[in-house]
């Protein structure tokens, strides 16, 4: 199979993808193994973190009884980010290969009805987004409302969106229109659609056979550039600093830091790991590539980043996941998320798999 229509230099060209069922399925584990081994160090800074459990996290651990977030959460257990992102594969495999904002909205009602993570792990734009959707307002629409800055523009977006790039192998632009589907009913900004499509296109260019780190870097930046255009033209035009600058500063931090440490602490200090999605993402991005593409080393970098750790580690392993294959993923740390959340992520990858080789309906 091979897709094409990326609307940018260097990217417009067929790929190959005969890994496609074993990279998807890597996307997704180690997207679930960044969100679960991040939670525990979620809003703490990295300095906290390496004094509570005595260095960088590496193994599962439960969330200490302070978490603003994952207090009461088992090790190894997901939060709200892989799980909106598993809900939304769902509802890919629904539409075969697209959604709508209704149906996006329908699973986001639909994760807010679960006590494990609604409302105490809901976001100010998720959270928001649930209230208005209750009182019935219109799911094409109300992700762009508001005046606050704050308000559309945080991670929300990106961090369920691996799907969008996954059943789009190949093809940046679907993936990133499918991306600014997604967040139409919660993050329909310039800012929070950059960051969805950043992280869509990357993870889309990712799956391709020969996909290298340059690839996805371009891939994530052209992404946000779209993303941004996007939800500014159709969405809300938000204040706030570019995804895309972002993410060219984050690749520049790890490219030119002297070790992964090193990158984890400038990337932290210069762009930030927090809740805004022109912070989080360019980090996500700048950790993968930190990392030189490693799973696991990616999840654990991001993981030990402090702010929006769970996040940002759930970002970042589906692109570094997506580019790898699951054959790099570390299987001790993949069945201890299995086995502490009851997921079949191989039986949703192999359906998603089949939905990414299908003539995909329009969007709308």
């Amino acid at each position: 199979m091979a897709q094409q229509s990326v609307p940018t230099p260097g990217l417009d060209r067929e790929w190959e993808f005969t890994q496609l069922q074993d990279r998807v399925h890597g996307s997704l584990a180690t997207a679930v193994i960044g969100d679960a081994l991040g939670a525990p160090t979620e809003q703490r800074s990295i300095r906290e973190i390496r004094d509570l459990w005595g260095g960088r996290v590496e193994v599962f651990h439960e969330p200490p009884a302070d978490s603003p977030y994952a207090k009461g959460r088992k090790p190894a257990q997901i939060t709200d980010d892989s799980s909106q992102m598993l809900l939304l594969a769902e509802e890919f495999i629904k539409g075969n290969g697209a959604v709508t904002a209704a149906a996006v909205a329908q699973m986001i009602l639909g994760w807010s009805e679960n006590p494990d993570y609604f409302p105490h792990f809901a976001g100010p734009s998720t959270r928001r987004s649930v209230e208005a959707l209750r009182g019935g307002a219109d799911p094409e629409t109300i992700g762009a409302a508001g005046r606050e800055t704050t308000m559309g523009t945080s991670n929300g977006g990106a961090m369920r969106v691996a799907p969008a790039g996954l059943v789009n192998p190949g093809n940046l632009r679907a993936a990133v229109e499918a991306a600014a589907i997604t967040c139409r009913p919660s993050h329909f900004t310039n800012v929070g659609v950059a960051g969805a499509g950043a992280i869509a296109a990357a993870v889309s260019i990712a799956l391709a056979d020969d996909a290298t780190l340059v690839d996805v870097v371009r891939a994530a930046r052209a992404g946000a550039r779209l993303g941004a255009e996007i939800g500014g033209r159709d969405g809300r035009d938000a204040a706030g600093a570019s995804v895309e600058a972002r993410i060219e500063l984050a690749v520049k931090i790890a490219i030119a830091s002297d070790d992964i440490d090193q990158a984890v602490a400038r990337i932290a200090d210069y762009v930030g790991t927090g809740l805004h999605a022109a912070e989080a993402v360019p980090a996500a991005i700048g950790f993968v590539v930190a990392a030189a593409g490693d799973p696991w080393l990616t999840v654990v970098a991001a993981a030990n980043a402090g702010d929006d750790t769970d996040t940002v580690a759930c970002m970042a392993g589906s692109i570094a996941g997506a580019l790898s294959g699951f054959g790099q993923v570390p299987r001790d740390a993949y069945q201890a998320v299995l086995d502490a959340n009851q997921l079949d992520i191989a039986g949703v990858a192999r359906r998603l798999t089949g939905v990414a080789a299908l003539p995909k309906p329009s969007q709308s």
